[in-house]
């Protein structure tokens, strides 16, 4: 496999407008995704900006970065377009989808992405969950559930829902938001009408299960911490600050 870490990362968000730039330890946010991708030295690692504000502080630092539409309805789509305009040759085989506001320090949940898609030949599509059984009635926390979740290694995806599932005794499992894409399904996928459950959960990755698609989790212990609104940023910063 030939991999490419990429980031969509926009200006707009209803919760936190201007986001990307948002300093962290005296470093705009956006960069602080990027070194994180950088650390886990997997591949080239790209910014699909949908802002000049954004492309110009990760190319003055720099980065790698295209422009996309900022029209574009989804994260994903971004991606899409990003590694169209940055390799139209195929060059990548592998992507990568590091959603712009979770600047970690620990690389390993990035590693392990990727050995999904290398040790699972079926798997169209890899990404993340972690135990957690105090988010019943947390509509933000997505559930993830999985099949032989309690087995060795990798698990293959049922469903994502917001509502409490499954019924019943057992570990519960949120999902982590990264994902690993082969080439030929970040294509198909984008090229996928959204579907009635993505619709009606609204979570995306329920288009590629309604096609037919193969999502297959890898269980940490934890994913990179995601900063959704201010509040989250002193947490995350402190982070940081203990690297100095």
């Amino acid at each position: 496999m030939t991999p490419i870490i990429v980031i969509p990362a926009r200006m707009a968000a209803s919760r936190f407008p201007g986001k990307p730039l948002a300093p962290i330890a005296g470093r705009a946010m956006i960069l602080r995704v990027v070194d994180f991708a950088k650390s886990a030295n997997v591949g080239p690692v790209l910014v699909a900006a949908g802002d000049e504000e954004i492309f110009d502080v990760v190319r003055a630092d720099g980065g790698d970065a295209v422009m996309t539409d900022p029209s574009l309805s989804s994260g994903t789509d971004r991606v899409f377009a990003g590694l169209q305009a940055f390799d139209p040759n195929g060059d990548f085989d592998t992507v990568l989808n590091l959603q712009g506001d979770a600047p970690g320090i620990d690389p390993a949940p990035l590693q392990q992405a990727l050995s999904v898609l290398e040790n699972n030949p079926d798997t169209d599509i890899a990404t993340l969950a972690m135990p957690a059984n105090d988010i019943a009635d947390n509509p933000n926390a997505v559930k993830v559930i999985l099949a032989n979740a309690q087995t060795p290694g990798p698990s293959r995806a049922l469903y994502f829902t917001r509502a409490n599932a499954p019924f019943g005794d057992g570990p519960s499992y949120k999902h982590i938001g990264l994902y690993g894409f082969r080439r030929r399904a970040l294509e198909r996928f984008c090229s996928l009408a959204p579907s009635s459950l993505e619709q009606r959960e609204n979570l995306e990755q329920l288009r590629a299960l309604e096609a037919g698609m193969v999502i297959t989790a890898a269980i940490c212990d934890e994913g990179p911490p995601s900063v959704d609104t201010p509040a989250d940023l002193p947490t995350v910063e402190a982070l940081f600050k203990q690297e100095f």
